[in-house]
């Protein structure tokens, strides 16, 4: 019994290996080739195991994508929540809000395009899945903060709903629009990451310089 209780955790311990390098090799394909580039020949190649291999873990690149992202999504989420729930001033949250979101999509900038997709394929399925708690994101004390600071003189009468929503179109379209923007502007990968980079600074000051008195 106990020759069969230790080969079995010396193979849980390997598959856990197997696994864990081929979502760190499926997170490096889907990152430079995007979810319609990226093939599953290419993630075997990049663990360093054959196609086999790849689909006794993984029947499919769509599946193992979803993994991928359902693993950032819980990292992500959180944190946004978290920085929601803080006592943080009304700039401060502005400023931790937009790196929070331009970092993610530095890391994975495959998602915006995967979360468009499944939203018009099945939003309350998708929606269901990335959101369950304690994922969900809950921006009401972001929102009542700024209409406390409307209250006290320290900003413009403003909707928080579009404030809300102009923080996330600032953050989420130069991903989206890579392609555009980088071939009209002619930006390889560096000059674009340090676009990015800027707008950490840019977003939040243009947002502040809008809303005060």
């Amino acid at each position: 019994m106990l020759t069969i209780w230790l080969n079995y955790m010396v193979k849980k311990r390997k598959d856990d290996t197997t696994e864990g390098k081929i979502l760190a090799a499926a997170r490096k394909v889907f990152t430079t080739k995007g979810m319609a580039g990226a093939r599953m020949q290419d993630i075997a190649d990049e663990a360093g195991i054959n196609k086999a291999m790849l689909h006794y873990y993984f029947k499919d690149k769509e599946k193992l994508f979803e993994v991928v992202f359902m693993e950032g999504a819980g990292e992500f989420f959180p944190r946004i929540n978290k920085l929601f729930e803080s006592d943080a001033s009304l700039e401060e949250m502005i400023t931790r809000f937009v790196e929070e979101y331009l970092d993610a999509m530095q890391r994975s900038p495959y998602l915006p395009w995967f979360i468009m997709n499944e939203l018009n394929r099945d939003a309350d399925t998708f929606l269901e899945k990335i959101w369950a708690a304690p994922n969900r994101p809950n921006p009401a004390k972001f929102l009542a903060l700024i209409e406390k600071e409307i209250k006290k003189g320290n900003i413009k009468r403003i909707s928080p709903l579009h404030l809300l929503l102009n923080l996330l179109s600032m953050t989420i379209f130069p991903f989206i629009a890579k392609p555009m923007i980088t071939r009209n502007l002619h930006l390889d990968e560096m000059q674009f990451r340090y676009v990015i980079e800027q707008r950490k600074t840019e977003i939040p000051k243009f947002i502040m310089d809008s809303i005060r008195k």
